[in-house]
């Protein structure tokens, strides 16, 4: 048996993340992943020959400022260009489209002037309300029940900052907080290709149409992440999102972490109620002193420690996250880029959205909540080549696409209902970049079921778990456990199932990592 002082399991960013900083604090650290390699849902991966795309995620827009810093990414070849954002591209099929330039629309172009200057007071609105939460996604959520008086005083900086929004500003900051996103669109806008593409950043990858109660927490939840410096700033890394699990991994290494992939777990050793150790699939049995697992919380409740562990209410409140995806992912591989119409050069680059409006996210949102998918789909279109030539043969181009709803289960099945999906998907895709469905050389379609399959999340949930109101902070993963402590002495959590969530930020590995050093010096 090898004894460490930590073992990580699961080698996606936030487990890389965690490994990092727990070795950097003088820590004997080692990674296991099940894959063959590391980086989960941010790898960039080939799915044709000559053809490479960014798994899952495939824009970066909240990696935690903390993370790029404690980890040095940037001297570990992280590219990010300040300034170099990605513009946003609401399509539109009455006419041209509407951009969005610099961070989140900074400048808005294709609007009216009256538009425009809505457009600045209501973004200007959101980022100060989305800036009062956006302290706690760098730390522990404060537990209610016994905050200590570091807790409370990060509490009472909240309330100051609220406080310094002025009397009418925290009013309305109270009032919107739990609003749904399409109530506030119509209060402060008019144009519905700017309205549509805010309704689909508010729910992307959640089980929410802009109508549902507090969807506009989704958008709050965007604008709190950052990258290059500017809030609701997003990029595509030069090699895809596995240029940024690359950095991590490299850091983690320097700092002297151990990575063994192709290693997956088969259970976490408790002995007297305290975990000690991890036995292989292959029999081998490793010990350490502290366990982090950065998987799915219910794959590390139910799978790894086995529930006769913890006690039955945790078990249930375990059991009741909600975690079924909705999104899917798109790859094309065509022998051309595409031409979207009316786009000039620095669109073709951008993020391209189709969702003409909150009530086209609305109704294709509706089927899902019953297992069935829209003839009308949302999307969001990315063309990495057109940035990276390294993704794609000469003159060839990769289109990466994540479509909504996609429902976890699909009445009649994913096996029948893919092809028809696909197709009206290009059915949708047609009329913006005319002729593309001709240049088509490979597809590949990945449902929340295959998401699940190919990359062990739970329900195809890329947050794994919903970014709910009742899912959120104090609560998540479970109330009462929001800390990256279990039940089981000696556990932690680490991965995107843990506060603050999902996206490429590593805050939850950030978070766990300085958790576990507080606790154990």
């Amino acid at each position: 048996m090898t004894s460490f002082d930590a073992i990580i399991i699961g080698g996606g960013h936030n487990g890389l993340v965690a490994a990092a900083v727990l070795a950097k604090s003088g820590r004997k650290v080692l990674v296991l992943e099940a894959a063959d390699d590391v980086g989960g849902a941010a790898r960039t991966e080939e799915f044709a020959q000559g053809f490479r795309v960014s798994s899952v995620a495939h824009v970066l827009n909240r990696l935690h400022p903390d993370v790029v810093k404690t980890l040095e990414l940037e001297k570990h070849g992280l590219e990010i260009a300040r300034g170099d954002f990605v513009p946003t591209v609401a399509l539109s099929r009455d006419g041209p489209p509407l951009m969005l330039h610099g961070a989140y629309g900074e400048v808005l172009t294709g609007a009216s002037p009256s538009e425009q200057t809505a457009w600045k007071e209501l973004r200007a609105q959101l980022l100060r309300y989305a800036s009062i939460l956006k302290p706690f996604l760098s730390r522990r959520p404060p537990d209610l029940g016994a905050m200590s008086l570091l807790e409370t005083a990060a509490l009472g900086q909240t309330a100051l900052a609220l406080k310094k929004l002025g009397k009418e500003d925290m009013r309305d900051f109270l009032r919107v907080l739990l609003m749904n996103i399409a109530d506030l669109l119509d209060e402060q806008l008019t144009d519905d290709r700017l309205k549509g593409m805010l309704a689909f950043d508010a729910t992307l990858g959640s089980h929410l149409g802009p109508r549902s109660p507090t969807s506009l927490l989704g958008l709050y939840y965007r604008l709190a992440g950052e990258v290059g410096g500017k809030a609701g700033a997003q990029i595509v890394p030069k090699g895809g999102m596995g240029a940024v699990v690359t950095a991590i991994r490299a850091a983690a290494e320097r700092a002297g972490v151990t990575i063994r992939a192709a290693s997956p777990v088969a259970r976490i050793i408790v002995e007297k109620g305290r975990a000690v150790g991890v036995a292989l699939d292959s029999g081998e049995v490793l010990r350490a002193k502290t366990i982090v697992s950065a998987v799915n919380p219910a794959t590390t409740i139910f799978d790894l420690v086995g529930p006769s562990e913890v006690d039955t209410g945790f078990v249930r409140k375990v059991k009741n996250i909600r975690m079924k995806g909705d999104a899917a992912k798109l790859h094309l591989a065509l022998d051309r880029p595409p031409q979207f119409a009316d786009i000039d050069a620095a669109g073709h680059k951008g993020r391209l959205v189709i969702a003409l409006s909150p009530d086209h996210v609305e109704r294709a949102f509706n089927p899902s909540k019953y297992g069935e998918f829209s003839a009308e789909p949302v999307m969001e279109i990315a063309l990495p080549s057109l940035a990276d030539p390294s993704l794609a043969p000469a003159g060839a181009c990769v289109l990466s696409a994540v479509v909504q709803y996609a429902p976890y289960v699909l009445k009649g099945g994913w096996s029948a209902g893919k092809p028809k999906f696909l197709k009206a998907i290009m059915a949708q895709l047609e009329p913006y970049a005319p002729g593309i469905s001709k240049t088509v050389l490979h597809t590949e379609l990945l449902t929340p079921a295959d998401i699940e399959a190919r990359y062990r999340m739970p329900g195809g949930h890329w947050h794994h778990g919903e970014l709910q109101a009742d899912q959120m902070l104090m609560s998540r993963p479970v109330s009462g456990w929001s800390g990256y402590d279990t039940p089981v002495e000696g556990l932690f959590l680490a991965g995107a199932g843990s506060h603050p969530g999902g996206g490429v930020s590593g805050a939850p590995g950030l978070n766990a990592a300085r958790r576990i050093i507080a606790m154990r010096g």
